[in-house]
């Protein structure tokens, strides 16, 4: 039997979450529903949270 071809995982960038200016930390929003650790994704016109699936859309302008 052949062995198996090892697939690379890509590394998490969590890090790309936080932003740090000065003494002040600021996060990407994060799911209500899982809570702390898990990021909301952004996209065009709303927010969503991969783990539940929990939206938050965004308001519409007039």
């Amino acid at each position: 039997m052949p062995k198996k071809k090892v697939k690379n995982k890509k590394p998490s960038k969590r890090y790309s979450k936080y932003k740090i200016s000065g003494d002040t930390i600021t996060r990407q929003p994060t799911c209500p529903r899982c809570g702390p650790g898990i990021f909301l994704a952004q996209h065009k016109n709303r927010q969503t949270c991969g783990a539940c699936g929990y939206t938050v859309f965004a308001e519409k302008k007039k």
